[in-house]
C-alpha cells in the first residue's frame, strides 16, 4: 500500500471527487453505512477548519501515482494519539473504502504516525479494525426507501395503538397552538440559532455537558448548515405552529442516508411531544427526497425504539501498536468508558443516572437565575 498523509484542506480535488464516488458506490454492494455523511469529505474538510489535528490518509495500491482505494479521516495528537474525526460529534466513523480491499490495521497506523486510535461509533465491514472492538451498541434506524406508507404500515404492524398516539399528537398541538407547518429544508440561519439555544437549555436542564459552550462546535455546525454539494448537506427541519417554531432538526444528509445529530424543542410544548411529531415528518420528507433510511444515532431511548425499523451496529474500541503512549491512554480512558457504558446498558443504573443528572441540571438552573 502507498499511505500518504494530507489536511483535509490540502485534498486534491480528483481524490474528493473518487471518495465521494466510492461512498455513492457503497449501498449497491452491501454496505450502507460506508455512505453515512459523517464520512464524507465535507465533513471531514469541515472538521479540519476547526481542529488543527485533523488528518486524511489517501491509500493506493502500488504507485502513489495510481488511483486511491482508501480514505482515512483521523485527528492526531503531537504525541501520536489518535482519534476518529470528530470524536464525541460523529456517529458513523471507519476508512471508506473500495469493495474488497484490505488493509493491515498496525501499517495503516504506523505511516498515520499513530501509536493508537480511538472510536467509539465504529461502522460493521471494518475488518481490519474488528479485533480491537470493545464493545457494539445498536443504532436504530427508519427505513424510508419504500416510502412513508410502507414505513408507516411497518411501525402500525408493530404497535398499532401507539403509532396512532405518535400520529395524533400533531393534530393535538394544532389545535393548541394553531395551524401545524413543517419545513423540511430551512435555511434560515436564525433558525439554526434558535434550535441551538434550546439545544443548550436542554443540556443545562439535564445535567449534561453542553455542546454548544464550545464556540468551535457552534462554528463547525454553521459551516455544515452552509455546506452544499450535489452528495452533501446540512439539514435544518422545522416543525411550526401558529406561526412560531416548536422543534427543529439539524442533520447531515449524504444521497441515501439521513444522519440525525441535534434535536430540540420549545419545552412549553413538552406535553405534545413536539419532537416525534417532527421525526415522522423528516421521515415524510426523507422518503420524498430518495433517502433510504434516517440513521438515529447509537443510544436506547424510548423515541428511538418508537420510530425505528430495525438496527445497525455500530463499536466502540481502539486500534493500538506496541507503544508506551497506547498503553497510557488506554489506562486513562479504559475505566470512564467502562463505567458509563455499564451504567447505559442496565436500566436500573440508568434511571437513577438520569434522576441525578437531572438535580444537577435544576441545580445549575437555579443559581444561574439567583
Amino acid at each position: 500500500m502507498d499511505i500518504r498523509v494530507y489536511r483535509p484542506d490540502e485534498l486534491k480535488a480528483a481524490d474528493r471527487a473518487a471518495w465521494t464516488a466510492t461512498q455513492r458506490a457503497a449501498p449497491s454492494y452491501g454496505s450502507s453505512q460506508m455512505a453515512n455523511p459523517f464520512l464524507s469529505p465535507e465533513f471531514a474538510v469541515a472538521v479540519g477548519h476547526e481542529r488543527r489535528d485533523a488528518r486524511i490518509a489517501v491509500i493506493r495500491e502500488g504507485s502513489p501515482h495510481g488511483e486511491p482505494v482508501s480514505f482515512f479521516p483521523y485527528q492526531r495528537t503531537a504525541t501520536g494519539v489518535g482519534r476518529a474525526i470528530g470524536l464525541g460529534l460523529s456517529d458513523c466513523q471507519g476508512l471508506v473504502h473500495q469493495p474488497g480491499f484490505r488493509w493491515d490495521a498496525q501499517e495503516l497506523l504506523a505511516a498515520c504516525g499513530l501509536a493508537i486510535w480511538e472510536f467509539d461509533h465504529l461502522a460493521e465491514g471494518q475488518t481490519a479494525f474488528e479485533p480491537s472492538v470493545t464493545e457494539t451498541f445498536p443504532s436504530p434506524v427508519m427505513d424510508v426507501a419504500d416510502g412513508w406508507d410502507a414505513y408507516i404500515g411497518r411501525l402500525r404492524k408493530r404497535s398499532a395503538r401507539g403509532t396512532r398516539v405518535r400520529l395524533a399528537q400533531e393534530r393535538k398541538l394544532g389545535q393548541a397552538a394553531g395551524e401545524v407547518r413543517y419545513v423540511h429544508d430551512e435555511r434560515d440561519p436564525a433558525m439554526l440559532r434558535t434550535l441551538m439555544g434550546w439545544k443548550s437549555a436542554q443540556y443545562r436542564r439535564t445535567g449534561r455537558s453542553d455542546r454548544f459552550a464550545h464556540p468551535w462546535i457552534s462554528r463547525l455546525v454553521e459551516e455544515l448548515f452552509h455546506t452544499r454539494t450535489e452528495s452533501f448537506a446540512g439539514l435544518l427541519s422545522v416543525l411550526y405552529a401558529g406561526g412560531r417554531p416548536v422543534a427543529a432538526h439539524f442533520g447531515l444528509r449524504s444521497e441515501h442516508v439521513l444522519s440525525c445529530w441535534f434535536t430540540a424543542y420549545d419545552a412549553a410544548f413538552a406535553k405534545y411531544s413536539p419532537g416525534v411529531s417532527l421525526h415522522l415528518r423528516m421521515a415524510r420528507g426523507a422518503a420524498e427526497d430518495g433517502t433510504a433510511y434516517l440513521d438515529l444515532g447509537r443510544g436506547q431511548r424510548e423515541h428511538k425504539d418508537a420510530l425505528k425499523t430495525r438496527e445497525l451496529s455500530v463499536s466502540e474500541g481502539w486500534v493500538a501498536r506496541r507503544h508506551p503512549v497506547a498503553l497510557a491512554h488506554q489506562a486513562r480512558r479504559a475505566p470512564a468508558r467502562a463505567l458509563r457504558n455499564t451504567v447505559v446498558s442496565r436500566p436500573e443504573l440508568r434511571r437513577p443516572a438520569d434522576r441525578l443528572l437531572k438535580s444537577v441540571g435544576r441545580f445549575r438552573t437555579w443559581r444561574s437565575a439567583s
